[in-house]
């Protein structure tokens, strides 16, 4: 057994190595406080720009408080996985109108069960190392600024399109972390970004969202209107959202760091369903039973059938015109649904103009 006491720094090298045999790319490890990085939160919740992520504004300061939010926390134990497919022809996709592009990270399993059980397993493998001590693993499940926190423990810095971005293996992995009681070492934060002058992930966003650097209008970001937003998607951002049908990755894919991302050795994140080369048309077939088939154990099945029916709509309408659109357009424009509906007859209203 390690004397924490004693020996702390062995702990935490133990505990790296540990993370390494359960598929993290890195761990780090922060004190249980965010810096600026409260008073960032704040400007921008008054600022609105969060839209109707309400729960961003929830729970006070034990979003930025860590020991509020867990008592007894004075560690974080912030871990990376790396999530991107071999090759899923991102920019081949995004170029084909008639083909669906959903964000890789979710052409797979959803990585919340996977990443929890994983830190769930670390925390066990410590303890056998030390015995009992207080922990709660989170995987985007509470209100943690996991970003905030991985920049404290030298995961990376927040860059211009306030992704996470670490030097040599760019921003194409999720995030967990291990809030604990354990007095470990700290490691060195990172204090300085290396965006440089650089904007392409500013200029590339399809519907303008960024406000500035590092300051995204999430009212306008298309991972917001396709995921989070519950009810009609802006007219006028319909059409710039392209085929876009569940998150979007133009920010990351331009970005140069991202040369160094390296493609996952998970399994569970590789394309389910020929998700990465699916048209549009052969989705928006998909009756609800199908998609909830074909979405088990996946992050798309939370945005449910009827928020998939609209995001699909509206890529329909952005569609070259053909007989096999319209046909499924026209398929779906008695829907039960009002929200179905009227993106689908605006869809038909587009081609019709065509």
């Amino acid at each position: 057994m390690i004397d924490v006491t004693a020996n702390p720094d062995l702990l935490a090298e133990q505990i790296r190595a540990l993370g390494r045999e359960l598929g993290f790319q890195q761990t780090g490890i922060s004190a249980a406080d965010i810096g600026e990085h409260e008073s960032r939160l704040a400007a921008w919740l008054e600022a609105g720009y969060q839209g109707e992520m309400q729960w961003m504004a929830s729970h006070g300061s034990k979003r930025t408080r860590p020991a509020e939010l867990v008592p007894g926390t004075c560690r974080v134990i912030s871990v990376r996985m790396d999530y991107l497919p071999a090759d899923t022809a991102m920019a081949k996709r995004l170029k084909q109108p008639e083909h669906a592009y959903i964000s890789r990270y979710a052409l797979g399993r959803d990585y919340h069960k996977l990443m929890r059980r994983r830190l769930q397993q670390l925390a066990e493998r410590i303890q056998g190392l030390i015995g009992p001590f207080g922990y709660r693993a989170f995987v985007d499940s509470a209100p943690v600024m996991e970003r905030a926190l991985a920049t404290r423990s030298g995961l990376g810095w927040i860059g211009k399109n306030t992704m996470l971005i670490h030097p040599k293996a760019g921003s194409y992995f999720f995030l967990g972390e291990l809030f604990t009681d354990l007095p470990l070492p700290l490691d060195a934060a990172q204090e300085t970004e290396h965006c440089g002058s650089c904007t392409a992930c500013l200029v590339a966003c399809p519907t303008d969202a960024f406000v500035d650097a590092h300051v995204l209008d999430a009212r306008r970001c298309i991972s917001y209107l396709t995921i989070e937003l519950k009810g009609s998607i802006p007219t006028e951002l319909r059409p710039l959202m392209g085929n876009r049908v569940f998150g979007c990755d133009d920010c990351q894919m331009v970005c140069p760091w991202n040369k160094f991302a390296k493609p996952t050795a998970e399994t569970d994140f590789h394309p389910r369903h020929t998700l990465d080369q699916a048209t549009l048309v052969s989705l928006f077939r998909w009756d609800e039973q199908t998609f909830l088939s074909n979405t088990e154990g996946s992050a798309i099945r939370r945005i449910g059938h009827e928020r998939w029916l609209r995001n699909l709509a509206v890529g329909l309408g952005n569609a070259t015109t053909s007989i096999p659109v319209i046909e499924a357009l026209n398929a779906r424009r008695d829907h039960p649904s009002e929200l179905v509906r009227e993106h689908v007859l605006w869809a038909l209203q587009r081609h019709q103009a065509a």
